[in-house]
């Protein structure tokens, strides 16, 4: 393996272990990656509440904890569908204000859990209906 490649499969190894629960890297500090692991939750939690408000005032002060327990074992896609993804993973545990904001999002948007969410298409009738 050449210098650049082993360089490489570190880089994403010590990526893996902070963003995606992957296992620490050799040669790695393990109290600095994890206080790194921390801050970028938190930084997740705080991107995702400013897209998803009133899912995280549903979980008022428990927020960042609560989404940083989800994000440890799911690898960041977004702060639109890292939000979406963890509403639909409280399922009925999920408060009515969050559900709310959930639902309304499914109306406009179509979210497969795997793809980028795209608009919804409307139907005739209801372009109509707004002229």
């Amino acid at each position: 393996m050449t210098d650049l490649a082993a360089l490489a499969a570190q880089q994403e190894a010590l990526v893996a272990a902070l963003v995606a629960g992957g296992p620490l890297p050799a040669g790695f500090d393990e109290s600095a990656v994890q206080a790194t692991r921390v801050a970028l939750r938190r930084k997740r939690a705080g991107e995702v509440a400013q897209r998803w408000p009133f899912l995280a005032a549903s979980y008022g002060a428990g927020w960042t904890s609560t989404f940083a327990a989800w994000a440890a074992s799911h690898p960041p896609n977004g702060s639109l569908r890292d939000g979406w993804d963890f509403a639909r993973a409280m399922g009925d545990s999920l408060p009515p204000l969050a559900r709310e904001e959930l639902a309304a999002r499914e109306a406009e948007l179509s979210y497969d859990g795997a793809s980028a969410p795209v608009p919804r298409r409307r139907s005739r009738w209801s372009r109509l209906r707004r002229r």
